[in-house]
């Protein structure tokens, strides 16, 4: 018996020491360092004009904020606000990744080749592009005040994250549907509501009361008759967590190197299926006053109730 129990022993050091190495070995390839100060440098590489060497202006435990060489180095409102921004995130959604940091990069625009770098765009502890770290790069001629596209657009980038790494799963299968992104309209309201920022939210929910599109039907209004609607009478940011929460559990997906990814989109039947599940009603109605209804939907629609039994709401 004391030899077994002395092979067992053996066996855990073993394991744990292998386990250990596996770390190591991720934080190599992935340029992260566990428990360590974001790097003082960043190179960018991920393609078309980013190849400037980005320098760390700020970080904390929850964000890093990198500039380019064309920024105001008197701006200052990121730092906090978006380590406001991130911390909210992670409370409301959960972990993404082992990086606890948010990498913001700005970049001022100040000449017509500069322009290639406006807007921004988003990254996740899934993408080698951007060393796998959770970041948003974004370009803007003006980042004085936090108000208006400066707050706006790295809020929505945020939520590309959000939703396109959520709960251990890579990929966002309702972007075919909500495009980019219907979803950020609420999203962002709800992020500058609870990170101080009600006067900004409340100039969000204004613009969103004149704001149609085209798609899934013509004059659709998303965040007035649709996403609204839903957040204000279920649980507000609960509600929008756990349709993520309730995709990652039960819509198909495979695993990959670091965790898993969705294998396939979502159809309108589905959709409307986990947004019910997630509200914990069957959302049918408010679909049909929001999008119409179609055979077509109607028979998506019976079908998720079979093939995601797991996603409950009364029907």
């Amino acid at each position: 018996m004391k030899a077994i129990n002395k092979l067992s022993i053996l066996i855990c050091l073993a394991c744990l020491a292998l386990l250990s190495a596996c770390k190591k070995d991720l934080a190599k390839s992935t340029g992260i360092i566990y428990g360590g100060p974001p790097p003082k440098t960043w190179q960018e590489h991920w393609g078309g004009p980013h190849v400037y060497l980005l320098k760390r202006v700020y970080y904390d435990a929850d964000d890093a904020i990198y500039y380019d060489a064309n920024m105001d180095t008197t701006v200052t409102w990121p730092y906090k606000t978006m380590s406001k921004v991130w911390q909210y995130a992670k409370k409301t959604y959960g972990a993404f990744g082992d990086s606890s940091r948010l990498y913001v990069v700005l970049h001022g625009i100040v000449t017509p080749f500069d322009d290639a770098l406006g807007g921004g765009h988003p990254a996740s502890y899934f993408d080698a592009s951007h060393d796998y770290r959770n970041a948003i790069d974004c370009g803007l001629g003006d980042w004085s005040t936090p108000t208006g596209q400066i707050i706006g657009i790295p809020v929505h980038e945020t939520g590309h994250i959000i939703c396109g790494a959520n709960n251990g799963v890579q990929g966002s299968p309702s972007d075919v549907l909500w495009g980019d992104s219907k979803f950020m309209e609420i999203y962002n309201y709800d992020v500058l509501m609870n990170i101080g920022m009600e006067d900004e939210a409340g100039r969000v929910f204004t613009q969103m009361q004149s704001q149609y599109d085209n798609f899934p039907r013509a004059n659709s209004q998303w965040f007035k008759n649709w996403f609204y609607p839903i957040y204000s009478k279920y649980g507000h940011a609960a509600v929008l967590s756990k349709y993520f929460k309730l995709l990652a559990a039960n819509f198909p997906k495979k695993q990959n190197a670091i965790g898993y990814e969705y294998t396939r989109n979502l159809n309108w039947g589905e959709f409307i299926h986990f947004w019910s599940g997630a509200a914990g009603v069957n959302l049918k109605a408010q679909a049909t006053l929001a999008f119409g209804w179609s055979m077509e939907w109607e028979q998506e629609f019976k079908n998720a109730q079979e093939d995601f039994p797991a996603v409950k709401y009364p029907y």
